[in-house]
C-alpha cells in the first residue's frame, strides 16, 4: 500500500512541477504572486530562458546586475525592463547589444552617445544608428559603420553625412533603396545613382521622383 502511495505522489510530481514552471515563467501577472516576483531564484531561472520575463520581476530584482545580465544575455529587448541606473551600466547594455543592437533604443542619453557602445551595436545591427545620439549620427566613423552593416540606415544620418559622396556610395552599396536618403546633390549623381540601380535596379525611382519634385517646386 506504502508502494502505491509512494507511486502515485512521484506520478503527481511532474504536474506540480509543471504548474510551477508556469508560474516561474511569469508570462502573465495573474500568474505571479509577489513572492515569486523577489525571488532570485525564481526570476533568475525565467529570465534565462525568456529575457522579456524581466518586466514582472520586482523592482529590486529588475536593479540585480546579475538578473538583468541573464535577461539581456536571452534577449537584448529586456533591457527596457532594466532599472535606470542598469542601462546606464557599461557591461550590462554591451551584453545587451551583443545580443540585439537595436535594445540600443533602451541605453541611457549617456550610452547612446559612447561611441564605443555605439559601434557595439552597429556591429550587431546596423539600423540601431536610429537610437544614437545626434553627434553620433554625425560622426563618420560611426555612419559608415552603420551603412555598411545596413545601407537603409542612410535614413537616420545628419544631413551633412547624407551629402557626403563616400557614406552614400557604401549605403547604396548595402541596398539601392538607400539612394531616397541621399542629398538632392547626390541623387543626381551619376556615380551614385549607377552603384545604386546595380544594387537594386529599382532604386532608379528615386532619381524620378527627385526629378519630378524639382519640377513641380520650379
Amino acid at each position: 500500500m506504502a508502494q502505491t502511495t509512494e507511486k502515485k505522489e512521484s506520478s503527481e510530481e511532474p504536474i506540480s512541477v509543471k504548474q510551477i514552471k508556469k508560474k516561474v515563467m511569469l508570462y502573465d501577472s495573474e500568474f505571479a504572486s509577489p513572492d515569486f516576483r523577489n525571488d532570485k531564484e525564481v526570476v533568475l531561472a525565467a529570465v534565462r530562458q525568456r529575457g522579456y520575463a524581466l518586466q514582472y520581476a520586482s523592482d529590486d530584482l529588475k536593479n540585480d546586475k546579475d538578473v538583468v545580465l541573464a535577461a539581456v544575455g536571452q534577449n537584448g529587448f529586456a533591457l527596457e525592463f532594466a532599472s535606470d541606473d542598469l542601462k546606464n551600466d557599461k557591461d550590462v547594455v554591451l551584453v545587451a547589444l551583443g545580443q540585439n543592437g537595436r535594445a540600443l533604443e533602451f541605453a541611457s542619453d549617456d550610452l547612446k552617445n559612447d561611441k564605443d557602445v555605439v559601434l557595439v551595436a552597429l556591429g550587431q545591427n546596423g539600423y540601431a544608428l536610429e537610437f544614437a545620439s545626434d553627434d553620433l549620427r554625425n560622426d563618420k566613423e560611426v555612419v559608415l559603420a552603420a551603412v555598411g552593416g545596413d545601407g537603409w540606415s542612410l535614413e537616420h544620418v545628419s544631413d551633412d553625412l547624407r551629402n557626403d559622396k563616400e557614406v552614400v556610395l557604401a549605403a547604396v552599396g548595402r541596398h539601392g533603396c538607400a539612394l531616397a536618403f541621399a542629398s538632392n546633390r547626390l541623387i543626381n549623381d551619376k556615380e551614385v545613382v549607377l552603384a545604386a540601380v546595380e544594387q537594386y535596379g529599382v532604386a532608379l525611382q528615386f532619381v524620378w521622383k527627385t526629378i519630378s519634385k524639382k519640377k513641380k517646386e520650379s
